[in-house]
């Protein structure tokens, strides 16, 4: 079990620039050290950007899906020599969890970062009010579109003796990172550039950032065996720019439990020869028209109707409906795609937003994935509906979030379930599919 030093990277609303700060500290630090990249709550975008830099998975901490035991263990298996988490919103939002509940739940400082543009005194008053405002241990700023000489001095003369000064990332367009409908764009789209990041650096107290990381407060956690049996069965998971949503963790806990093998619908790739198929989230209205010509969906279609169990998030549910209609509002082509058929849906696809949020559903039947009368814990964000035919049958009641209809989620057909709610494997989901099959 590891015991490395870490620090969060909060900030004072969304929008304030925690990414491209985290992904400055990341590149300062791997030039000095073996550094792990981390994201508190649920997100699959931010950690494609931590990976580019930091050439390592981005590990997710939250204590919602996990647990605060689930999150310590999470954070004991962690390796390298430092721990980078970068924050979720505003330090303290949240509902059920936030970025506040992740740092008390370690024990680990916070590195503030504090939009300076138009502003500079007060920078020093917004450090203490968030200070102040709870128990959080806030050891410094980085302020965002801060520029040098007098503004600097000013914000640094600002701020009270317990909280320091980290740096500035000065005013700079290169920086902007566009938002895509679930927010932040690919990390391999538009990640800031290398020379970039760099000149950020200079400006960062990468060494006294170094300094500042602790090791999280030991505690006693119930004991949950994490040694798995293998069980020689196959997972084939679709894996390409569309499938690209899943957690690193997902693939470590599938890969401890038997073989992965990976395949791409959007290049028709053949499905491998597995025992159970896996379609993660993404954003198949992106490549619909790929998809509907695939002869990849077809494959599926057959290994699902012959019981093949089969289960798919978010952007998988889509794809295993009927057809994705892409309408003249989504600022993407319009028109009407033709999916695997495996589920009674049709999806539409206007670009407004459905659902974002935590969600918690109640199996409602055993399933491949699901326990009859067991909660599962996840979360949803999406910018599709789905209209469920009249024979659809569901296999969760939703006790928080939106799913499929606002009261239930999850289409089941022969051993396939599809669902609009993202899990992480610390809800068990995956380690059901593997043993179902």
């Amino acid at each position: 079990m590891s015991d490395i030093p870490g620090v969060i990277v909060a900030g004072t609303h969304s929008g304030v620039g925690k990414t491209t700060t985290t992904l400055a500290i990341l590149a300062g630090l791997e030039q000095r050290c073996d550094v792990q990249p981390a994201k508190a709550g649920p997100d699959f975008i931010d950690p494609m950007h931590h990976q580019a830099v930091a050439d390592q998975p981005s590990r997710t901490l939250d204590p919602w899906l996990q647990g605060n035991d689930g999150m310590y263990r999470q954070y004991q298996r962690f390796g390298g020599d430092l721990c980078v988490i970068e924050g979720m919103m505003g330090l303290y939002d949240g509902t059920e969890t936030s970025t506040a509940e992740v740092a008390r739940g370690l024990d680990l400082p916070v590195i503030l970062v504090v939009d300076a543009n138009a502003c500079m005194e007060s920078v020093g008053a917004i450090a203490l009010g968030f200070d102040q405002y709870d128990d959080v241990n806030i050891v410094g700023i980085i302020a965002q579109r801060a520029h040098g000489g007098k503004h600097e001095e000013g914000i640094k003369r600002s701020l009270p003796e317990e909280i320091e000064y980290l740096g500035r990332v000065p005013p700079n367009d290169d920086l902007a990172i566009p938002d895509r409908h679930l927010g932040l764009t690919y990390g391999a789209d538009s990640i800031i550039g290398t020379d970039t990041l760099n000149k950020i650096t200079e400006t960062l107290a990468i060494e006294r950032i170094r300094s500042l990381a602790q090791p999280p407060a030991d505690r006693q956690t119930a004991n949950k065996a994490q040694q798995r049996t293998n069980t020689g069965k196959t997972v084939a998971m679709a894996c390409d720019e569309v499938f690209s949503f899943y957690y690193p963790e997902t693939v470590t806990k599938i890969r401890s439990t038997g073989e992965l093998k990976l395949f791409s619908p959007v290049a028709g790739d053949e499905v491998p020869n597995a025992d159970v198929i896996y379609l993660p989230g993404g954003y198949p209205e992106l490549q619909a028209k790929k998809l509907a010509d695939s002869q990849t969906l077809d494959e599926i279609y057959t290994r699902s109707v012959n019981g093949t169990p089969t289960y798919a998030e978010c952007g998988g549910l889509m794809t295993l409906a009927e057809e994705i209609v892409v309408t003249d509002q989504s600022n993407l082509t319009p028109g009407h795609y033709e999916m695997a058929g495996v589920l009674p849906a049709k999806i539409t696809f206007d670009g407004n937003r459905e659902a974002l949020g935590y969600t918690e559903l109640q199996a409602v039947k055993k399933t491949a994935v699901t326990d009859k009368g067991k909660k599962y814990r996840g979360h949803e964000f999406h910018h599709s509906k789905a209209h469920p035919g009249p024979d659809a049958r569901y296999v969760f009641d939703v006790k928080q979030g939106t799913g499929i209809n606002d009261s239930q989620d999850g289409l089941t057909e022969y051993n396939t379930v599809g669902a609009y709610t993202h899990f992480h494997p610390a809800s068990e989901i995956f380690d059901q599919l593997v043993n179902y099959a």
